[in-house]
């Protein structure tokens, strides 16, 4: 068994020595659930009655897929919860061929969900997430962020502004030590992983445990080949005992302590490179810059947002700025926002997943997000999101305008969130990036917001130790007269071109009258100013006055910012 493992290894590392094994950081960013009977203490023991349970209900359906009843049924959890289980399973599978990933919001309850799929699903809602490293000196930066932060010590020490001054992220976990985090809970629940998905050899008994290539394709959903995990290198084509399967004959199911070896030596190896590149850097040069979240320079026109190895996009430490990402400038399928402050964020891009973290007095607009979209530990931000899902974790006095297929999730210890309103602006290439990624326009539950428990159990940063879960503080709805569009600078003139022309979200009534009634208005305003009876000096001073008061607003609000960025461009 050595031999062939070996063989393995080095048969994936020869043609491409950089070709590692890798966690799948979907189902670990975007895809843990705070419901309390979802997190079990001995996952193993739990799930596999469940399983059965499972299994059995698919056998009745011609799909032998499992649906929001059964679900509910087996986990006696609510079906509202059984609904949010799979639409968040949906969001962070694997394959994009699965007919739950392809059905619509109103056909997720008939398609179902794959047995074994939602089985690995669940298992890994026991995890929990890094914990950020201790500042070394947290009193040097009191001053800069409010002592009374509602993220009880660790953004009170960091601040994003705190951040760009310091030019130094090493007390903040970086991507390799996450992935190396998510490496070793595998590792650790490895056995019992496989023990849900293997079968017994008729007649021999539990102890015998075998997977056949379609059960061993289900690791894909949490585990991946390449660095990009898109290089068309599907585990059972690096599995030495499926490599060479006959893709017309069934393949022999393999002993399950083979393939539990196997995927060991492969996660060892991993971790084993991961901490040679940790400790590479950190013995580096003392000014040298991270290369997972790199430090983006003072002026828009100038930033970079590098890519990192694995397809995802940063930005990062964007202070008093605006700042723009179109479809050609984001290289990978995902973003991730980190550390910005007093900015205007624009991406317009058709996206896989997003994520915004640490940004506070932030207007950050987002593109088409196909799959999810996390706003966590955030303050006084503004977002403006075109996406499949939402969730929103640990923030405070944040403010949403929603285009969203699925309901939005408030997770953890949300703070006096001002609002959710509907989606309010447009590019000229909204509805084509929409189109790409799979968003509805006529569906938008924007006002639907599911509030779950203050303390998330994957995140201690969520709530202090100790205190009793509560529903988590939900959102109320913008008021109608305080809806406004948000307009959106062409950037770029007439290079990208597009068929969009207005919001692709109908609005509410409420809001289109509120809207209609302040387009009146200012088209009355502008007809008394064209007709005053004004001598031609007096108006010429009334036209002074109303451009000074412009530009004490534009200075007053930061917006002055972005017509300086504009000329930079």
């Amino acid at each position: 068994m050595s031999d062939s493992i070996e063989a393995a290894t080095s048969s994936l590392s020869s043609p491409r020595e950089s070709v590692f094994i890798h966690p799948r950081r979907e189902p670990f960013d975007h895809g843990l659930l705070p419901i309390p009977k979802l997190i079990f203490t001995d996952p193993n023991a739990t799930l596999a009655p469940v399983r059965d349970k499972l299994v059995a209900s698919a056998a009745n359906r011609p799909s032998k897929r499992v649906g929001p009843t059964a679900l509910s049924d087996a986990l006696q959890i609510s079906l509202d919860h059984a609904r949010l289980v799979l639409d968040t399973l949906a969001s962070v599978l694997h394959d994009d061929d699965d007919p739950l990933v392809r059905a619509k919001s109103s056909e997720v309850d008939v398609v179902g969900a794959d047995v074994y799929d939602l089985i690995l699903f669940l298992y890994i809602q026991s995890y929990k997430r890094l914990l950020p490293r201790t500042h070394k000196d947290s009193a040097a930066v009191a001053d800069v962020w409010p002592s009374t932060s509602a993220f009880d010590g660790y953004l009170s020490a960091l601040s994003p502004l705190q951040l760009v001054r310091s030019n130094s992220r090493r007390f903040i976990p970086s991507q390799a030590d996450e992935e190396a985090h998510q490496l070793s809970y595998l590792q650790k629940h490895l056995a019992n992983i496989l023990s849900l998905l293997a079968e017994p050899v008729e007649g021999e008994g539990e102890e015998s445990l075998v997977l056949t290539m379609e059960r061993f394709e289900h690791l894909g959903f949490l585990i991946q080949f390449g660095e990009k995990g898109f290089e068309g290198v599907t585990l059972s084509q690096a599995a030495p005992f499926f490599a060479n399967s006959d893709p017309d004959m069934p393949a022999v199911p393999v002993p399950a302590a083979q393939v539990h070896d196997w995927v060991l030596q492969n996660i060892s190896s991993a971790l084993e490179h991961i901490s040679e590149r940790v400790s590479a850097k950190e013995n580096g040069p003392p000014n040298a810059t991270d290369q997972d979240v790199p430090m983006a320079d003072a002026c828009a026109s100038s930033m970079k947002s590098p890519k990192s190895a694995r397809g995802s996009s940063f930005i990062e430490g964007i202070s008093k700025s605006s700042y723009v990402k179109q479809a050609p400038d984001i290289k990978g399928s995902s973003v991730k926002v980190l550390n910005c402050h007093d900015s205007v964020i624009y991406i317009l891009a058709p996206l896989r997943f997003a994520t915004i973290y640490g940004c506070s007095d932030t207007t950050i607009v987002l593109g088409a997000v196909g799959k999810a979209v996390r706003v966590e530990h955030c303050e006084r931000v503004h977002v403006i999101a075109a996406a499949k899902r939402i969730c929103i974790a640990n923030c405070r006095e944040c403010v949403f305008f929603l285009g969203v297929n699925q309901q939005p999730l408030s997770v953890g210890d949300n703070h006096k969130l001002q609002a959710v309103a509907p989606y309010n602006t447009f590019y000229s290439q909204l509805e084509e990036h929409m189109n790409q990624v799979g968003i509805e326009p006529t569906v938008n539950k924007w006002d639907e917001l599911i509030a779950l428990g203050v303390v998330d159990p994957h995140d201690s940063l969520s709530h202090p130790a100790g205190v009793s879960d509560i529903q988590a503080e939900s959102a109320t709805r913008l008021d109608p007269d305080q809806f406004t569009n948000f307009l959106i600078p062409n950037w770029f003139g007439g290079e990208s071109a597009g068929t969009t022309k207005d919001n692709p979200f109908p609005l509410p009534d409420a809001y289109m009258a509120s809207q209609l009634r302040n387009n009146k208005n200012l088209g009355e305003i502008k007809q008394i100013l064209r007709e005053a009876p004004l001598e031609d000096n007096r108006k010429r001073e009334l036209s002074c006055a109303l451009h000074v008061f412009f530009k004490d607003w534009l200075y007053a609000s930061g917006n002055i910012r972005q017509l300086y960025c504009l000329q930079g461009d």
